[in-house]
């Protein structure tokens, strides 16, 4: 007979016992908490109090350094406690509220990723209209959007699943995740497919394609421009392609081990394959727009070192 009563906590059954070793864990997650919210906020800072920086790829930058504070603040301290625990339990309403938190992160990196590739695109495409076609007020309002938008979508989805009915308990993951609680629920989820489905659709047929779209115009443009156009698009795209690559590969094994059996994979490589888009993402894109373009490492030494 189905269980009918309503599951009021969530067992996390990923996490296995490390011994002493969980130490080891803590400080290792701490170390990258500390250098993930030193360098978001470092680059926050250089962007916002440089005027010369206060141009749309920048405050775009400023809006991605932004979301990874915010992705990495809503995991990194639970993964913490969860580490250090004995019991590995969440009430199912905080189980939604990571839910939220998690998957409006991911929707607002793709957003700003498929924004900064227009300006990109904007930029070396049409160099003499841009500054008319990107101005400053077209930017804020884009990125009020983005986050808007994203915060929307997400909270129709977590609603979605909020609403079920639940018959299991427990989830093999190390943070609760929206695909392993619907398949949690006692009756039909048609509804929450559906809309899973179109989703996934806006992301991988909206954003993906516009990413794409923009990027062939500029390899065109490169291709047939001077060594200079080269270097400019080179020299701008490369940070933004990388972390986009970075990104989209974390989400790619993330979504492959929600819908798949993956039970032939170790143990330790499942969760580190979950945790990738959200741990390294943050950690791997300050580092890159840092060290590669060199405006913004310069300022960052000055404003370091008290020369700012």
């Amino acid at each position: 007979m189905v269980n009918s009563t309503r599951v009021s906590y969530i067992t996390l059954a990923a996490y296995f016992d490390t011994g002493i070793l969980k130490y080891l864990l803590f400080v290792t997650v701490i170390c990258l908490y500390i250098l993930i919210v030193f360098s978001d906020v470092l680059l926050v800072v250089v962007i916002c109090i440089n005027r010369s920086l206060h141009e749309p790829m920048y405050m775009f930058m400023c809006s991605l350094f932004v979301n990874e504070l915010y992705g990495s603040t809503g995991l990194f301290p639970f993964l913490m406690v969860q580490i250090l625990s004995d019991t590995h339990i969440v009430s199912t309403d905080f189980c939604y509220l990571q839910i939220f938190h998690v998957y409006s992160y991911a929707h607002t990196e793709f957003c700003n990723l498929a924004a900064m590739s227009y300006d990109r695109y904007l930029a070396i495409c049409y160099p003499l209209q841009y500054h008319t076609r990107m101005t400053s007020n077209k930017v804020a309002v884009l990125i009020a959007l983005i986050w808007i938008y994203a915060c929307i979508e997400v909270t129709v989805l977590v609603s979605l699943t909020a609403r079920l009915q639940l018959c299991g308990d427990s989830l093999n993951k190390v943070y609760c995740d929206n695909y392993s609680a619907v398949k949690l629920a006692c009756y039909d989820t048609t509804v929450n497919n559906v809309f899973g489905i179109v989703y996934i659709f806006t992301i991988l047929f909206g954003f993906v394609v516009l990413i794409l779209y923009t990027y062939i115009k500029i390899l065109q443009v490169c291709f047939s421009g001077s060594k200079q156009t080269r270097q400019k698009a080179v020299s701008t795209c490369t940070p933004h392609l990388l972390s986009l690559l970075n990104f989209s590969f974390g989400c790619f094994f993330e979504m492959m081990q929600s819908r798949f059996n993956m039970n032939n994979v170790p143990n330790m490589l499942r969760i580190l394959l979950s945790l990738y888009c959200i741990t390294c993402q943050p950690l791997f894109t300050p580092v890159l727009y840092g060290l590669q373009m060199s405006k913004i490492r310069s300022l960052c030494k000055s404003l370091i070192f008290g020369n700012l």
